[in-house]
């Protein structure tokens, strides 16, 4: 397994403080605020371990209520709300300095069988013809080094159908489409439930805020913008693996009042969709004063 996957996997996998109580760590770096996706990702775990492990999580619905920070540890409280015949409840509160961060609500059922209907696959080029993220950005870096920074080793392959202008940023319709999957073989960790929907969390939370940002011609990194997740929703549909190759499908019907709001549907690569991803996220345009 790649070394750079097995940190991650290392790290979403919270440690054990006490039965309702789980300890959370963020990767040495440059970056000013905990990735979201890794919050969602390490909640999940933390939760998956208070659950029966017949019980397969279905749904989780999060808010962000104030930056990480990447320097200190983040501390899990799992609130077991409820065990019934099929479904269980559990609520997940993140904290650092005793401050709330970030709260999820997760659910989890028995699995059953029942009816059946999904919208079908888009019509896609196959993940082999897409240039990878890392390529694109390594490019970027390399054609000029003062503006783009050369990319570090990454754990997930991303892969963007259709870019944008880095420089232009010309308005474009807001849809974007990407293949994703772990950049390695996930091992079969017995003692580690729910490995790939928790992988799959921590992959959901790229591009949806880069997606409502596509009409308005606005990249993340634009001098007035000021962007981070308020939100967050995921349902789970069937089984899939985090490392072989996921379409991830996102459009962004509106945004109003500051925020803009992304739907993404989650394919694999033989068309079933196996997940939806939903978010809202502040897209606030600061004034030319403020700068």
């Amino acid at each position: 397994m790649d070394q750079v996957l097995d940190a991650l996997l290392a790290r979403l996998t919270v440690e054990r403080e006490s039965e309702l109580r789980f300890i959370g760590t963020s990767p040495r770096g440059q970056q000013r605020r905990v990735y979201g996706g890794q919050v969602l990702a390490q909640s999940m775990s933390a939760a998956i371990r208070t659950v029966d492990p017949e019980r397969r999580v279905h749904s989780l619905h999060a808010y962000f209520m104030r930056p990480g920070n990447p320097a200190e540890p983040i501390v899990y409280e799992v609130d077991p709300l409820r065990d019934g015949k099929g479904f269980s409840t559990r609520a997940v509160v993140a904290r650092q300095g005793g401050r709330a961060i970030f709260n999820a609500s997760l659910s989890f059922q028995v699995p059953e069988k029942g009816l059946e209907h999904q919208d079908p696959m888009p019509d896609v080029p196959p993940p082999e013809s897409v240039q990878s993220d890392f390529d694109y950005h390594t490019a970027l870096h390399e054609k000029d080094p003062a503006r783009y920074e050369k990319p570090g080793r990454w754990a997930m392959d991303y892969r963007v159908v259709h870019r944008a202008d880095p420089v232009e940023h010309a308005p474009m319709p807001a849809h974007c489409g990407l293949w994703m999957r772990a950049k390695g073989s996930v091992p079969e960790m017995p003692d580690v439930p729910g490995i790939h929907e928790t992988l799959l969390a921590y992959m959901s939370d790229n591009y949806l805020i880069a997606t409502s940002l596509m009409p308005h011609g606005m990249g993340y990194d634009h001098e007035r913008l000021q962007n981070a997740s308020l939100d967050h929703g995921l349902w789970f549909y069937s089984d899939f693996r985090a490392d072989e190759w996921l379409y991830y499908d996102i459009t962004s019907p509106r945004a109003a009042g500051g925020r803009g709001f992304n739907v993404g549907r989650i394919f694999t690569q033989d068309g079933r969709l196996v997940a939806t991803a939903v978010q809202e996220g502040l897209i606030r345009l600061l004034p030319a004063a403020a700068l």
